[in-house]
């Protein structure tokens, strides 16, 4: 998708704040919340699009489906870019059960790369499409809440509301 020009469109009121859709052609390239940590600027989003258009118009129903606890797992066209390190790691996340968590010990071993743990947190940390790449679920080796680029306190209430049957995110608050 090198060379594709870029759209953009903006998802207002989800339980995690307003959330920035970018997309290259078909395939979503990014999902970013508001006061990211590794957030491009958005001069870099491309021409604004219509929440309507595709594919944010899947992918829109798809978070808010998320967000009602209907949905585990997202199908969505996606092309990240990145390292091919960073992309295996974005890959394994998706691997990482609704509802659990992973250490990056972990992730690491399962890519393979045991000694690699914090390689693979800072390619966690750069994930272009958090949620629906669920890096929210990996934590530190002994179960703490380290690093989100959505910040600590979204990682928790993501967490929570995946870990138990009682929706934290109402309907009516799913945009």
């Amino acid at each position: 998708m090198p060379g594709t020009p870029l759209t953009h469109t903006v998802l207002d009121g989800t339980p995690v704040g307003a959330l920035t859709l970018v997309a290259a052609g078909q395939s979503l390239t990014g999902l970013y919340m508001t006061d990211q940590r590794h957030r491009p600027p958005q001069e870099s989003f491309g021409v604004p699009a219509g929440p309507g258009e595709e594919p944010f118009a899947e992918t829109i129903a798809q978070l808010r489906a998320y967000f009602r606890g209907e949905l585990t797992t997202f199908d969505l066209p996606l092309a990240l870019r990145g390292t091919p390190f960073q992309r295996r790691v974005w890959a394994a996340l998706r691997t990482i059960p609704y509802g659990r968590t992973m250490s990056y010990g972990q992730l690491a071993a399962r890519l393979g790369v045991p000694s690699a743990a914090r390689a693979v947190g800072l390619a966690n940390g750069r994930n272009p499409v958090g949620i629906i790449v669920p890096c929210h679920r990996v934590v530190g080796a002994d179960g703490s809440l380290t690093g989100y680029g959505g910040g600590l306190d979204r990682k928790r209430r993501l967490l929570a509301f995946e870990r138990t049957e009682d929706t934290l995110f109402p309907a009516e608050a799913c945009g």
